[in-house]
């Protein structure tokens, strides 16, 4: 079979577990506040159980050795992600959103890296490692999916049990259209020798990458409530989580035609966290432009930044690609849970999001200047440029 088939499988399998499974609990926070279901404060918990889910399905993932452990993880994860976005339907209250959440945290985990181990070979073998890029581009067109089906339900006066079922069904017709052209595993995934080189620019990569986790997901998560919230509820704030989700899949785009050496990935990746926090002081500002600017400048390098990560621990220590990953997705997990426990905390004393968004735009400038100090790598890419990564 093609390889651009089973690319273009796991570019549809991303749109599905990332934009449907892990982020369509933005575009509902609004339906599920104002129906009386949560708080503000609550909606933080829900995210960071989220979060937590997508932490424990990252590392067990990791573990996956043999090819019927990795078939697993990827069919059940795509199959979870549409089985409990289905439950929601049925969920009323925190404790059940709460739980719902968790599962497709894990879910959605599952199927990422999954997809990344399977996928990036793939590339790399066809020849075409910036087709293979590209595949990171379906988390952002996933969420631009639920947005405009967020936006037609708002219009239409639907309920957020009626978006759940929707979300549903339009992951069900994906997944099925799916199943035969993913990728299939080949050979064991074996761990890699480990090397102690570089060790000082991992540490220091896995600070930076932590502080991008918190400062990029509070307005991921919270971006349609503070539209809502300008917009006392029109149909326009719903315009909002789309753009960001397409925003994403262009920068992804834009990043996968940069030239590939050491130093050009430092300087891209301290442009995407300086561009992140510009977007979210943007955000600050309380109004329609203020969000639309922290739409474009923490949408573009949203997925962008995260495979400037991956590839710049590549390039300070080729040679224990899985273990670094593992460290990396560790940092940017908690990253994330601490970022909806802050959101929860501001909201719970202050009334809102404002000192959250404070912190966390300072947390992506304070990761930006980490990397003016950075080491060099010692070597370009060379011998492993085209080796796979695990994105988070």
């Amino acid at each position: 079979m093609s390889p651009l088939i089973r690319l273009t499988a796991s570019f549809i399998a991303l749109m599905m577990a990332m934009g449907i499974g892990r982020f369509a609990l933005t575009p509902q926070l609004p339906h599920l506040l104002s129906e009386g279901q949560i708080d503000l404060t609550a909606a933080g918990l829900i995210a960071a159980a989220n979060y937590l889910g997508y932490f424990v399905g990252a590392v067990d993932a990791m573990f996956a050795r043999r090819h019927h452990h990795i078939r697993l993880r990827l069919l059940g994860g795509l199959w979870l992600c549409v089985l409990l976005t289905l439950a929601s339907f049925w969920a009323n209250g925190f404790w059940s959103h709460l739980l719902l959440r968790f599962g497709t945290g894990v879910a959605s985990a599952w199927v990422l890296v999954m997809i990344t181990a399977l996928s990036q070979p793939l590339a790399a073998a066809a020849g075409r490692p910036r087709l293979g890029a590209l595949v990171f581009a379906g988390p952002g067109l996933g969420i631009f999916l639920t947005g405009l089906l967020a936006l037609g339900s708002h219009l239409l006066g639907q309920t957020s049990a009626t978006l759940w079922l929707v979300y549903a069904a339009v992951a069900l017709v994906m997944l099925l259209g799916i199943l035969p052209f993913l990728p299939q595993p080949t050979t064991a995934v074996v761990a890699p020798t480990v090397n102690t080189s570089g060790n000082q620019g991992i540490g220091r990569l896995g600070l930076i990458y932590g502080l991008y986790g918190l400062g990029y997901i509070i307005p991921a998560t919270f971006l349609s409530q503070m539209a809502n919230a300008q917009f006392h509820g029109q149909w326009m704030a719903d315009l909002f989580w789309p753009c960001f989700g397409l925003a994403a899949a262009i920068g992804v785009v834009l990043v996968s035609l940069r030239r590939h050496n050491p130093n050009a990935t430092r300087h891209w990746l301290m442009a995407t966290l300086w561009l992140q926090a510009a977007g979210v002081f943007a955000c600050l500002l309380g109004s329609g432009p203020g969000l639309a600017l922290g739409v474009i400048l923490c949408g573009t390098p949203f997925l962008a930044c995260m495979q400037l990560v991956m590839q710049r621990s590549r390039e300070l220590a080729p040679h224990a690609t899985q273990r670094n990953a593992g460290l990396l997705t560790a940092c940017f997990a908690v990253g994330q849970l601490a970022g909806p426990l802050l959101a929860a905390t501001s909201s719970h004393f202050s009334g809102g999001l404002q000192p959250a968004l404070i912190v966390a735009g300072s947390g992506l400038l304070i990761a930006g200047g980490l990397l003016l100090g950075s080491l060099s790598a010692g070597r370009g890419l060379c011998a492993n440029d085209g080796a796979p990564t695990v994105q988070r």
